[in-house]
């Protein structure tokens, strides 16, 4: 053994059990070179120093005495924590290296250099604690990283830095929240290769999604440039998730998400070797940091990494700009969403929000309503006013003790990998980051209601709102014979329901994301030449730059959209409905006026079925089609069930499915199923003939009501009379069911009557409903109501 075998250890001679003796972050990189390098995982060579090195020089100064000292004075409030952090990094930093430690760490210094065959070899001198990147705590950026450190003099300066920032005052703050006694907690440093990521790109990864805890998607997050940006929430990152069960098929490219980000800087080399910020260029901005090929690459080193571990995992990634290659530079527990307690259902809802003032990305799915505190710097923390919603910029590890005192916290930049998402995740904090331009917007001791409670995006609104909260355990639910589903519409909001033991969606709306995420009537896109309105034009041109097509963008954000959504309950089915959006709702979409009729009575006029073969939709429908055999096909998602609405004849059913076939959906083709609506009385009265078409049947009971009993059901004046409960509607429903299940087809019924009156649910199963499907709010309900009218 090597003389100096317990002061500075190579990376390959360390494994995970180590975090005694080189910290939990060198463990883990020593770990990956050595159990997953063979398995294609590509980790920067670098060396540790050790505990036994950290205790050392403490002793060869003569500081643990001293140490301890200014401890028990912060302990008793003799003295502060800046004025005890600042006295503390003094000590370590007037200390003399020993002997034995600085040659031992030349000397690995030396034989990596000549392994990269550079003698004064560019490095990353990071910290790694011994109580660090723990399944229970994860010290995000709580010691100093030192970029691009070359050279002998260098290094050991670097290194000594590292040392004294064990004491700087937000790691002596954290760990005091954390429970963890400050002389329990000795430091090790990693020096490892850099990667020139400062010419290509880096980020941070998770292998488990970051706001809900759903298991299987990859989170990724990348910017130009190095790292460092990203972790910090300096800048508005790009974002994929991916879908990790599809991953081993190589002819599926399963990323649910691609949202570019702002990237307006980037952090790079400057001629001296030192880190500086730059601002990216145009096309930097314009375009994604990876390609397809580099997302599923990482997604899969993800899973890789996560199987060995055997837990959810934080990663950083660096690819590097010179070579192509992505590298994993750091490995950690997640500590967040794999420890929650998944038996038990907790929502939350605001009740009358006011106008909205901001929007961004949430975290988590909490809501709050406070008063604003605007900190601009760390300077002004002795501003904070404890349980107020902090407003900043961006936030680093100096913020923690004050973000523990906030109620809510709002950035102008970061993302969702960014300090401020993490800190806020582990504090337990509902949080909005990359809102652009909230310390423009708010100002100090406003009143606002902070509501991360709508999916993917968070808003902030003006005034104090009344906050809803619903928590609902998951315990010994009951089993059914009759399946229960789920109606859904928002994509964003759709991972959050995973643990709920749905058998599937019996209805996504496919306008919903037209309307959110494509924002753009499909025939503008198909015929872009017939938009007359310039700002129109303007606004479209804009939302598909990038694109080799218009109908492309449409295909692209519609698929992918409805992805989320087939994916948070993948094998179960489904059932996305086609397009049913009305006229007037159609007209409101970007270049919409150009393609719509004005109708008196949109409800029952140029609506659903009668659309898609249609010379003035037909174009449009095909784009759908389009979408949804990318979704089924290239996606990997055959669990998708489509329906078509508003159905009037088996006649005019025909001319759908041939349009569908014409457009790479032919019903029974590699296991497609398609269904109808049954909301028209023609659906009813000639189930028999329907049911030849169609695979099954979806019950729209709102449509069914108002057409049976002759109900406008959005008239005020007639609202006593619109009843679904009426003997004619059940009339209609119990025979539906009865005419389609001779026909060997399935019925669901689609409407929140079963929730509200378990004497509903009962009519359903005693006419033999196959699934009832409802919102995710009113899931448990109706599983229970169910279940008794089963039972009796």
């Amino acid at each position: 053994m090597a003389q100096n075998s317990n002061i500075v250890l190579d990376f390959a001679q360390v494994k995970r059990g180590d975090v005694g003796l080189v910290g939990g972050k060198n463990a883990s990189l020593g770990e990956m070179i050595g159990a997953l390098g063979p398995k294609g995982i590509l980790v920067p060579p670098g060396f540790a120093t050790t505990a036994d090195a950290f205790r050392s020089y403490l002793a060869h100064n003569n500081l643990s005495d001293a140490i301890a000292e200014q401890m028990d004075a912060l302990a008793a409030g003799r003295v502060s924590l800046h004025a005890a952090g600042e006295r503390l990094r003094a000590l370590i930093l007037g200390g003399d290296w020993p002997e034995e430690i600085a040659d031992a760490i030349v000397t690995h210094y030396r034989a990596l250099g000549r392994a990269a065959n550079e003698a004064d070899l560019p490095v990353a001198v990071r910290s790694s604690a011994t109580a660090e990147d723990l399944p229970d705590a994860s010290f995000a950026g709580q010691q100093e990283t030192f970029l691009n450190v070359v050279g002998e003099a260098a290094l050991l300066d670097a290194c000594k830095r590292c040392y004294a920032s064990l004491y700087t005052d937000r790691a002596i703050s954290y760990r005091h929240i954390q429970g963890f006694d400050h002389d329990q907690v000795v430091l090790s440093i990693g020096v490892q290769q850099m990667v020139r990521a400062d010419v290509g790109g880096s980020g941070v990864m998770f292998s488990i999604d970051t706001e809900s805890g759903f298991p299987d998607v990859v989170l990724i997050n990348a910017a130009w440039g190095l790292g460092e940006n990203v972790v910090q929430g300096a800048v508005d990152p790009d974002e994929y998730q991916v879908f990790k069960p599809f991953l081993d098929n190589p002819d599926i490219v399963p990323i649910l998400e691609k949202r570019i980000g702002a990237k307006a800087i980037k952090m790079i080399h400057d001629r001296d070797g030192t880190p500086r910020n730059v601002p990216t260029s145009k096309a930097e901005r314009m375009h994604f940091v990876l390609s397809d090929a580099e997302i599923l690459t990482l997604a899969r080193q993800a899973c890789i990494i996560e199987d060995h571990y055997g837990h959810p995992m934080d990663m950083e990634w660096a690819r590097d700009g010179v070579t192509g290659k992505l590298y994993i530079v750091q490995a950690r527990p997640e500590t967040v969403q794999s420890r929650l307690d998944v038996g038990s259902l907790k929502t939350y809802a605001v009740r009358d929000p006011g106008p909205l003032l901001l929007n961004g990305l949430s975290v988590g799915s909490a809501a709050v309503a406070g008063r604003v505190s605007i900190i601009e710097s760390a300077d002004e923390i002795d501003r904070f006013v404890d349980g107020s919603i902090l407003v900043t910029s961006t936030t680093d590890p100096d913020w923690v003790p004050i973000m523990k005192r906030a109620a809510a916290i709002v950035t102008d930049h970061g993302g969702r990998t960014s300090h401020a998402a993490i800190v806020s995740r582990e504090l337990g904090l509902p949080a909005i980051v990359g809102c652009g331009n909230a310390t423009h917007v708010l100002h100090d001791e406003q009143d606002v209601t902070v509501s991360c409670a709508g999916g993917e995006e968070g808003v902030v609104t003006a005034g104090i709102s009344e906050v809803i909260v619903t928590e609902q355990t998951l315990g010994d639910l009951p089993k059914t014979r009759t399946k229960i589903m789920l109606n859904l519409a928002n994509p964003s909001a759709a991972l959050r329901w995973w643990h709920l033991p749905v058998d599937g969606v019996g209805l996504a709306r496919m306008e919903f994301v037209i309307n959110s995420a494509v924002r753009v009537h499909p025939m503008a896109l198909a015929h872009g030449e017939r938009v007359t309105d310039p700002d129109a034009r303007k606004q479209i041109a804009r939302l598909t730059a990038g694109y080799d097509s218009q109908p492309d963008y449409f295909v692209d954000k519609l698929s992918r959209g409805l992805s989320r959504i087939a994916a948070f309950c993948h094998p179960k089915p489904v059932i996305v409905r086609m397009s049913d959006f009305k006229t007037n709702e159609y007209a409101d979409l970007l270049g919409g006026p150009d393609f719509e009729p004005r109708e008196a009575n949109p409800m029952l006029g140029f609506r659903g079925a009668s659309r898609y073969y249609s010379d003035n939709y037909r174009d449009g429908f095909a784009l759908e089609c389009q979408a949804i055999a990318r979704l089924r096909g290239k996606m990997g998602f055959d669990n998708v069930v489509v329906m078509i609405p508003f159905c009037r004849t088996p006649e005019e059913a025909d001319q759908v499915l041939a349009v569908m076939a014409e457009n790479g959906l032919e019903r029974g083709q590699a296991g497609l199923e398609v269904y109808v609506m049954c909301e028209i009385p023609s659906n009813v009265l000639r189930a028999a003939e329907f049911a030849a078409k169609f695979d099954g049947f979806s019950i729209g009971s709102n449509d069914l009501t108002q057409l049976t009993l002759g109900i406008d059901r959005d008239s005020d004046a007639l609202a006593p009379l619109f009843r679904e409960d009426d003997p004619a509607v059940l009339w209609m429903i119990e025979t539906v069911i009865r005419e389609a299940h001779k026909a060997g087809s399935k019925v669901g019924f689609c409407g929140q009557a079963p929730s509200n009156d378990p004497a509903y649910a009962k009519y359903l199963v005693q006419f033999g409903i196959d699934s009832i499907s409802v919102t995710p709010d009113s899931f448990l309900d109706v599983l229970r109501n169910v279940a008794q009218a089963e039972s009796s």
